[in-house]
This record gives C-alpha cells, structure tokens and sequence, in this order.
C-alpha cells in the first residue's frame, strides 16, 4: 500500500541525484548498515504498531527506534516531506494529520535486515544535516525513509511526547491534532452528533431503530435513550438525522407513507432524555415566544402556514401568524415548489421578529418578509426575488434570484450592498468575515471571502466539494482526487490543519469535527 503519494523518498534520491550530477562528478555512495525490528512494544499516537506483518515496520539501529515516513505515518505524526533538486530531502513540521494505516503485508518479516544511509542532502526543518556523519542518520528501507526517533528530534525539534520504560515500550505522542475511529462501524451506516461531551448514534436492530449516547472519553459505555419500530415506514431504516438547533440537540425520522407519513422531531434534553416535540411535514425554530412552526405538507401552498406554538407545547397547540395570504417557505421558478431543506436558509429570528422566505403569488414570489410576534405585524423587506437568506449579526445576508449574487442589508431592508463578484453556491459567516462558494465544474466549487472593497481573493488554491462552518473554523471537503481529503480554515480562511483522510459528509458536533469517511466509519478530530 503506497497511499496517495509515494511511501518514502530514499529511491528518489538516487535517481535525481544520478540525473542532476554533471559527468566526472562522484556521489558518495550509500552505506549499508544492519537494522532489527523493535522486541519491544512500540505506540505511536496511541495506536499500537504490529511490526510483524507491516509492510514497512518500524526499525532500530544503534539502539534508536525509527519510524518510516510514509504518506500517512508522517502526517499521522505531523511531518510533511518534500523533495527538491536544489534542497534534496526537506522535512518539516506542519499542520498536517491522518488517521492511523497499518500498512498490513501478508508477509511475516524476519528479525533483522540491511537498510541504507543515503548520501543525499537533508533538511528537518530548516536545519541541514549532514546524513553521513550522523551518529543516527537517516536510513532507507524499502524504497522508504527512516527518521530517528532520538530525542533529540523527537522531543527537542518536534516536540513530541517521549516515553520509555521495559515494560510499556516506547510511547510517541505528536502535538498535532489526531484522528480518532469515534464509534462503532455501524454507527456509520446511520447518522451521529457530538454533543456536550457525549456521542449520538443509531443502531438498527430487526425493524427497530435504537438511539444511544456514550461518553466521549469512553465510547463503549453506551445507553439507549429513544427506540422506535419503522416496519410501516417507506423510507430506509437508517432514516434518523441529528440535527444541532438553538442551542439544543434534535434528531428527526419518519414514519409512513410519503402523503400518509410524518416526520418526527425529538429533542435531547441535558440529561440525555428524548421527547417527542413535533410531527408532521414541517419545520420549526425557537423563539421568545415558542416555536416558530413553518408546516410543509400540501396545505403550504394553500398559503397562511405559519404559526406559532406556546413555550412547553407539543407543537398540536398553536395559532397562525403573520399574513394568511402569504405561502411561507414556498418558492416560484417556473414552478411552485417548497423553500430550501436547511431551516437556517429561509428562517431567521431576531427578538420579537422573524423573518421568512415568502411568496403572493408568481409575480410576488420569493421575498424576505417580517413577521412581529408581539403585534403580527407583517411587512416585506427585500422587493428583489431571493433564494435564500441568512440572519447574521444583526444584518440579512441574501442570495438574488436575477444575478446569483450574495447582497447584505440592514435587517429593514435598507443599505443593500452587493458582497460578492462571483454567483453563489453557499455562503456563511465567521467573526465578520463572510465566504462564498462559486461553482467551478460538477461538484467542484472554489472558495472565495467577500471583499466589498476589492476584489474577493481566492481563500483556497484548490477546487472544494462543499464547505461547511463547524465551531468558528471552514471545513472544506476536498473530495478524494487531491493529496488531501480535507482543510480546516480558521475565521480569516488561514490554514489550521490538512487532513489526509477522504469524507463522505460532515456530522453534527459542537466540538471538534465529527466526519462519517469513505468507508461510513465514524472519525473524530480533535
């Protein structure tokens, strides 16, 4: 298994090396030295490494344990390498992570074998070394390079975690953040949360659906907290999304039929209890005043299905707001259809108003209204045609039917100003600093901040298959063509950390990111 990239760069070296040299000129030639494989217990991050059968196996030589720098082992520990014809090996610390690859080999490895001291030029971090007068060069085994795990670059250049004893072995923690195997392989198979310190997950058992939190710091110690039976259910038995809302932990299913059907909306209380809240075809947000409640079935186009459920209430107890001649949520694109699937896209609450994505008819469709819960009064704001909006900071961000382009206003619709020089995917804020997607191929976007001053700069080189905002930082999928799988970005779109691993989507959490990965494994970083 070579992984993205090439397993090591010692072969590398050779060929560049003899390619670069003009002709008379020499290159000291590599120095065989004999190497042993670890007879003690070797841990690297915490995950414990099977020499036997790996593939390239960690090594020792003069008594110094080496780890091989593999794609994935060296960011797995924080490392990037690189190689150059004028620098020859460049080795650094950077933000950079992985999860742990065992490299497995159906061949048993023998207890000693001949690794190689390459000649080539060297540099760990900045620093060059000269490889061949080192008491505990850099080796290359297999095609791969060896680091030396001395503490002297372990523990004074990289600043890692050393630890040594005869009954524990040698233990190796890096500071970068880790990627963890979070649950159980089935907890892939539905949907999770991370919430308050505590894991959230399904497992589907005959027809019956279970719902179970565990603590973070011990995943194995489980507790059903909800169950339902989807035997009359036309949807997959997975069917159960978390969902992360003011400030509270939900998770919706359904059951039935599409028209006879209803969607359940279960709320998870702090000391981890499930109530039902809400069923129906609808959406919903809290309020000062209760939920909010948008009803989504049929009747939507029917026009006055907005209304508004007392604090404490099921949800079956409420009354109508705002204009009964307005379809709330409904949408015209040659064509009546109901409003985005996100709540946060066509509901926005800020004190005693709402605002809500509305439509008259089809030569008043698709604007911003103002709903007052103390006095019902209902106003529109935006006379432009929108897809969808956000209330952010005290302002609307909004997306324009006619241009595609991201705009922002006062909250009473005044002091529009246009934000974004490209049409607009997705968008979202972060301490002030607004970003955009604009569609660059099938699911391909590229990333861009909005600069109403100038003109936007690209935030990342590369193309994105989606971004969302999780916890004050851009989490970018990059999909699986690239080196990498993923970016964290912080608040002004500066790199926090390059993930190796590819993902399918991105999981609820309100710490950390939670992503379900290729495999529908459940990982979390931290």
């Amino acid at each position: 298994m070579m992984g993205k990239k090439w397993a090591g760069y010692a072969a590398a070296f050779s060929i560049c090396m003899s390619l670069l040299a003009p002709a008379g000129y020499g290159r000291a030639a590599d120095q065989s030295v004999k190497v042993t494989l670890p007879k003690f217990t070797v841990e690297l991050n915490g995950h414990k490494v099977d020499n036997e059968y790996r593939e390239y196996p960690l090594l020792v030589y003069r008594d110094i344990t080496y780890v091989p720098m593999t794609w994935y082992d060296s960011r797995l520990l924080g490392l990037e390498a690189g190689w150059s014809p004028d620098d020859g090996l460049n080795i650094v610390q950077s933000r950079v992570t992985s999860s742990y690859v065992p490299y497995e080999s159906r061949h048993r490895n023998a207890a000693a074998y001949t690794a190689e001291v390459p000649a080539s030029a060297v540099t760990v971090n900045g620093k060059t070394i000269d490889n061949t007068k080192e008491e505990y060069p850099l080796l290359s085994f297999r095609d791969v390079t060896y680091l030396p795990l001395t503490w002297r670059l372990a523990h004074d250049e990289f600043g890692w975690d050393y630890q040594w004893d005869a009954v524990n072995g040698l233990r190796i923690a890096s500071r970068n953040p880790q990627v963890h195997s979070a649950l159980p392989a089935y907890a892939g198979k539905n949907d999770a949360a991370v919430f308050r310190g505590y894991y959230y997950f399904v497992e589907t058992t005959g027809m019956t659906n279970h719902v179970y939190r565990a603590p973070v710091q011990q995943p194995s110690d489980k507790e059903e907290i909800y169950a339902y039976d989807f035997y009359d259910s036309d949807r997959a038995p997975g069917a159960v999304t978390f969902q992360i809302r003011d400030n509270a932990l939900w998770f919706t299913y359904h059951l039935g039929g599409g028209v006879a059907g209803s969607d359940y909306f279960v709320k998870i209380g702090d000391d981890g209890k499930a109530e039902l809240k809400h069923r129906g075809y609808l959406n919903f947000r809290e309020t000062p005043y209760g939920s909010l409640i948008v009803l989504q079935g049929a009747s939507a186009f029917e026009g006055g299905n907005l209304y508004l459920s007392p604090p404490g209430q099921d949800g079956t107890n409420r009354k109508r707001v705002g204009d009964p001649n307005l379809m709330y949520a409904v949408t015209y694109d040659g064509a009546w259809s109901l409003g985005p699937d996100s709540n946060a896209s066509y509901i926005g609450v800020d004190g005693d108003d709402v605002y809500v994505l509305a439509s008259r008819s089809e030569t008043d469709a698709n604007h911003i209204y103002k709903v007052n819960l103390k006095t019902n009064k209902t106003e529109k704001i935006t006379d432009s045609g929108v897809r969808y909006f956000r209330v952010i900071d005290n302002k609307l961000y909004y997306v324009k039917n006619g241009d595609n382009a991201l705009y922002s206003s006062a909250l009473d619709g005044t002091g529009e100003m246009k934000l974004s020089d490209h049409a607009v995917s997705w968008f979202d804020s972060i301490d002030g600093n607004v970003f955009y997607t604009t569609r660059k191929d099938k699911d391909q976007y590229e990333l861009y901040q909005a600069d109403p001053n100038g003109e936007d700069p690209r935030v990342w080189y590369e193309p994105v298959a989606d971004v969302q905002t999780v916890n004050g930082q851009l989490v970018c999928r990059l999909g699986d063509q690239g080196d990498y799988g993923a970016v964290l970005l912080d608040s002004s779109g500066r790199l926090l950390l390059k993930v190796t691993d590819s993902f399918s989507r991105l999981l609820p959490s309100d710490t950390g990111v939670l992503l379900e990965s290729q495999d529908s494994s459940v990982e979390f970083i931290r």
